[in-house]
């Protein structure tokens, strides 16, 4: 394949490292570069003297560079990004942008800033990016084996106090309640502006030890939160960039337990809509061990939903029955009046436990369990939360399917098609997707082509 060189020329310094890391022979590489170009529908026919060439400068055109990215990252067990690899050319530099857990904190603060950056500026290498499932794994092995930075302090910059820490908080706060009134959809570009002409502002401004922890746990709930947004209009590329570096700031903030909330409620919830139950599972236990001792049952009791969600996903009854059992257990223990709970985890009660369950004995087959599950979520779900209501009515409408009571599944969905037609969510209208098809087996029943009709209207 033709090649063209870097400008300036020069030895590409970055691949030859990443070839000794890997302990990797010329020859070895390209082997492996061929191997992922054949799984991609490509004929590459690189050899030894190629990779010479690439380590003098040239780089390969088209598609090559991401697959030498991928060959290399295969060898290491690890992501490898383009520019890590020295080709990106001048072209989508920062395409590894939030995907890695930065080992200091001065790198936590540019990759975030870099994110919200391009997240406002609608940058290419964000739109439409694919998720990984070890980038989403890797960096909670990072966060396992990693402890709190030593000093998060800053004295360059304007003067960042705790008035604007709390003022993070506070709009957070708001935030969170109109995204659950109205969708990601409505709210989600006002999170992302906010972040990018404020909170980054703050990140690279000075600020004593103190408030540098908690401006750094502020950051993290408002990032997970947009990554939560990002999910929410269809974007879960975008997505675990978000969650990656909200659990890469809960670690500046020293903050334990709400790194393991970022797994098992965000990264670990990613992986289940993506159809990764061996991740979900490992995500949640990771949050269990790294937060051992240091969270209290309420927390403990989400987590353990979490971990249940991927055994149900798996079909393993008897680890599913055992971490349910758990997290049924540590919410019991959970004590409502003692204030313990960190604000992340009070909105977690008997409804989001249920809600988790249904979602598993939908999984399982257990349209009974499912049934009972879900109207005992939706009975504990206040009407603020309009998003949850909604998806809980089209969770119960799935379990009647699963009980071949047609007619009431319809009527049911039809209850969650007017509350989502008030919302702007991607994930709703998945939910929606699951139902109808679903369905299809009772096609020919007027109810169903009734249904079929009004979800039409509302496409439409």
């Amino acid at each position: 394949m033709a090649a063209r060189p870097l400008v300036p020329r020069q030895p590409n310094e970055r691949l030859q490292a990443l070839i000794q890391e890997a302990a990797c022979s010329n020859a070895g590489l390209a082997r492996r570069v061929n191997m992922v170009g054949a799984e991609r529908g490509l004929d590459l026919r690189y050899d030894k003297t190629s990779v010479a060439r690439w380590l003098r400068g040239q780089q390969p055109r088209g598609r090559a560079p991401g697959i030498i990215a991928e060959a290399l990252g295969r060898k290491l067990g690890r992501t490898v990004t383009i520019d890590e690899v020295g080709m990106a050319n001048g072209r989508n530099l920062a395409a590894g942008v939030g995907l890695q857990f930065a080992p200091t904190v001065l790198g936590a603060i540019e990759q975030v800033c870099e994110l919200y950056r391009g997240d406002v500026g609608r940058r290419e290498f964000l739109n439409g990016s694919a998720v990984a499932a070890s980038a989403l794994v890797e960096p909670s092995r990072d966060w396992l084996i990693t402890g709190t930075d030593a000093q998060v302090a800053r004295s360059t910059g304007a003067r960042v106090g705790p008035s604007d820490v709390a003022a993070v908080r506070e709009t957070t706060a708001a935030l969170v309640e109109l995204d659950r009134r109205f969708g990601g959809g409505h709210v989600r570009p006002v999170v992302v502006h906010y972040l990018d002409s404020v909170v980054s502002g703050m990140l690279s401004g000075s600020y004593r030890e103190s408030v540098g922890r908690e401006l750094f746990a502020a950051a993290a709930r408002l990032t997970e939160l947009a990554g939560y947004m990002a999910v929410d209009t269809g974007q879960p590329g975008l997505a675990q960039r978000y969650y990656i570096q909200a659990l890469r700031l809960s670690q500046a903030a020293g903050d334990r337990g709400y790194g393991g909330y970022v797994l098992a409620a965000s990264m670990s919830h990613l992986a289940a809509q993506l159809g990764n139950p061996r991740e979900i599972a490992q995500l949640a236990r990771a949050a269990q061990e790294g937060t051992r001792g240091r969270v209290t049952p309420r927390a403990e009791a989400m987590f353990l939903a979490a971990e249940a969600r991927g055994h149900a996903l798996l079909g393993d009854t008897r680890a599913f029955e055992a971490a349910a059992g758990r997290a049924v257990r540590a919410l019991e223990a959970a004590d409502p009046d003692t204030g313990d709970d960190p604000p992340w985890i009070t909105h977690f009660d008997g409804a989001y436990l249920a809600d988790e369950l249904a979602h598993c004995y939908r999984d399982l087959g257990w349209a009974e369990a499912a049934v009972h599950a879900a109207e005992e979520s939706l009975s504990g779900h206040p009407e603020s939360r309009v998003r949850r209501r909604a998806i809980g009515l089209a969770l119960l409408a799935v379990a009647r399917v699963q009980q071949r009571e047609i007619e009431e599944a319809c009527r049911t969905g039809t209850r969650a098609l007017e509350l989502l037609g008030t919302l702007r969510t991607s994930r709703g209208a998945e939910y929606l997707e699951d139902l109808r098809e679903r369905l299809e087996p009772y096609a020919g029943e007027p109810v169903v082509r009734e249904f079929e009709a009004r979800l039409e209207v509302v496409a439409a």
